[in-house]
């Protein structure tokens, strides 16, 4: 197990009085031009431009079936349910998040190490890379909450000390996501700016935020300055489809009141020069299962 080190000089503010927007410091895409990987070169422009990129097939319809069985058995076990590493959807009573699926479960432990998935992301990092966090999202039919516009960098920098937008996500979907069941919506280019949020993090934040964010939530009026400056794509796609993107993303989904669910896998890729620190505007860590502490890469 590895040890963060002290925090760093904090290059974006944060959970202050007022809302500060902070101009991007870090690249987008860190590895040098022409560097081999799986994504093409136009492909890699457009994400370093937009912020995330699409494939329409990362896993072929056997591996879904695969994964979805496994999803399907993790949340209807007692023990899995009764871990700390699962979250409680409020109004169903039904598991709604369990984290750290890479360490419960070995067939998502063996997605994580697929070079299909971390080929992607050490390209776009332009390094080796550990997992920061992973989770699988269930968002079944007929009232399933959503989660509010937010950046993640915005909350990995302040409760879980990750010094700089060296972080990448994906998003594989296990069910077909409609432009009807809460499918996730992002604001191409926002990636560029940070906006650091207002008011305080409260202690074991965590705790309500998995469930119901308040604190990093932006403002209303933020946040339509970034919708009338970027617009609003929403990802659709049949199982097994994937979308990457970058960690200061302003990103949201929608309550899903269809009979259809929506569930994916959901694994944050962190450089390993881009290790954990104290965090930047919060008490205490958030536990380990949420923020990695151990920077092995993964192999």
């Amino acid at each position: 197990m590895t040890t963060a080190p002290e925090r760093t000089a904090d290059l974006y503010p944060t959970r202050g009085t007022t809302e500060v927007a902070t101009p991007r410091m870090d690249p987008v895409v860190w590895s040098e031009p022409g560097a081999p990987g799986p994504i093409e070169a136009a492909v890699l422009a457009d994400y370093e431009r937009d912020g995330f990129l699409s494939v329409d097939q990362l896993i072929t319809p056997d591996e879904v079936d695969m994964y979805r069985q496994e999803l399907n058995r993790l949340t209807t076990d007692a023990d899995v349910r009764a871990d700390e590493r699962s979250i409680i959807e409020p109004k169903t009573d039904e598991i709604r998040t369990v984290f750290e699926v890479h360490k419960i479960s070995e067939l998502f432990a063996d997605l994580v190490k697929d070079p299909r998935v971390v080929g992607r992301a050490r390209q776009i990092l332009g390094s080796d890379v550990y997992v920061h966090q992973s989770r699988i999202n269930v968002k079944p039919g007929f009232g399933a909450t959503g989660f509010y516009w937010h950046s993640d960098f915005e909350t990995w920098h302040a409760e879980d000390g990750i010094p700089n937008m060296r972080t990448v996500s994906v998003s594989i979907a296990l069910t077909r996501n409609y432009d009807t069941n809460g499918g996730l919506m992002i604001m191409p280019g926002s990636h560029n700016t940070f906006l650091g949020c207002a008011g305080e993090t409260p202690k074991d934040n965590y705790k309500k935020s998995l469930q119901m964010q308040n604190a990093g939530t932006p403002s209303d009026e933020s946040l339509t300055k970034f919708a009338d400056a970027h617009g609003i794509k929403l990802f659709t796609g049949e199982p097994g489809s994937a979308v990457w993107f970058d960690c200061n993303c302003m990103h949201g989904s929608g309550d899903n009141i269809t009979p259809y669910p929506r569930s994916n896998v959901f694994i944050v890729f962190n450089s390993v020069e881009n290790e954990a620190v104290e965090p930047f505007a919060a008490p205490v860590r958030r536990p380990d299962f949420i923020g990695a502490r151990e920077f092995t890469p993964v192999r």
